[in-house]
């Protein structure tokens, strides 16, 4: 869906939440072929029950991009990401463990050199099925404004 949305249209406080996804053993394979990231807290599941957690774990960046993508469902043509800050593995996914992604407009401001668009900051909050955040961090937009910041 496309829903243009303008700096000034962003209000602060509003929140949505996606549907859920289920982490699969395919998921770790998958990401672990696309990153190099084979070590054994991922990959290695009787190295891991002699380990404290007891079982593989998500690669972080594979929670990060799973969580993230299930928020792409609205495209904005007047807006880019901008970046991702304060990026926080919080707790362990594991293989069955569903993830769902709950985005806050946390801040709006200037951006220092560019009049024609402002900066939008959205918390991110990825939590698993018992309602715990697993993953937070702060995603920033560069969104157009409907006329330039004098």
């Amino acid at each position: 869906m496309i829903i243009e949305q303008f700096f000034e249209d962003y209000v602060l406080g509003s929140e949505r939440r996606s549907f859920g996804r289920t982490i699969t053993e395919t998921d770790f394979v998958v990401h672990a072929g696309h990153t190099g990231d084979f070590f054994p807290h991922h990959m290695d599941a009787d190295w891991c029950a002699t380990q404290e957690i007891g079982q593989r774990i998500a690669h972080g960046t594979l929670v990060f991009s799973i969580g993230i993508g299930l928020t792409a469902t609205v495209i904005n043509p007047r807006a880019m990401s901008y970046g991702y800050d304060r990026l926080r593995f919080i707790r362990p996914v594991h293989i069955g463990d569903t993830i769902t992604t709950i985005t806050r407009i946390a801040d709006k401001r200037d951006h220092p050199k560019r009049t024609a668009q402002g900066v939008v900051t959205e918390t991110v909050d990825i939590r698993n099925q018992r309602e715990e955040t697993v993953l937070a961090c702060e995603h920033l937009y560069l969104v157009d404004r409907r006329s330039a910041a004098a």
